[in-house]
């Protein structure tokens, strides 16, 4: 199996950050890497709750995830299931949100159970093109 892990700095407090990972309205606006938009995403932030979220190219084309929530602990942690439409395979996404001062928060992606070194390097290209989108709309 293989793994990715992201550390990355915001510059917002970490009730925003986590803000924007559990309330669908900012999710939609920053969700998808590059130029993709998010035209439609549904999120039942709750343990067991179910998230979808289609990201869409320029060309219309779209890609569809979604996944059901594990373990929910507010301004503090994340983990959700993750599976494109499609596809057999499943992995786990944990996000945790710390403090490092009144106006910056470290977040810090875990993505794992990849069973090919490819998935999980197309991903951590997606999730960091996610995160550049997430880092311009949290100034």
């Amino acid at each position: 199996m293989f793994q990715l892990d992201i550390e990355q700095n915001f510059n917002t407090t970490v009730e925003q950050l986590f803000q924007a990972w559990s309330n669908i309205n900012i999710m939609k606006t920053w969700f998808a890497p590059g130029t993709m938009t998010v035209p439609e995403a549904t999120a039942d932030v709750s343990v067991n709750g179910v998230y979808r979220i289609v990201m869409q190219e320029d060309d219309g084309s779209q890609h569809i995830v979604g996944g059901q929530y594990k373990e929910i602990v507010t301004n503090q942690k994340l983990v959700f299931s993750w599976q494109w439409e499609g596809s057999p395979n499943t992995t786990l996404v944990t996000v945790m949100f710390q403090k490092v001062d009144d106006k910056t928060s470290k977040l810090i992606l875990n993505h794992s159970e990849f069973i090919e070194a490819e998935f999980r390097d197309h991903h951590l290209q997606g999730w960091h093109g996610c995160l550049a989108n997430l880092q311009r709309i949290s100034h």
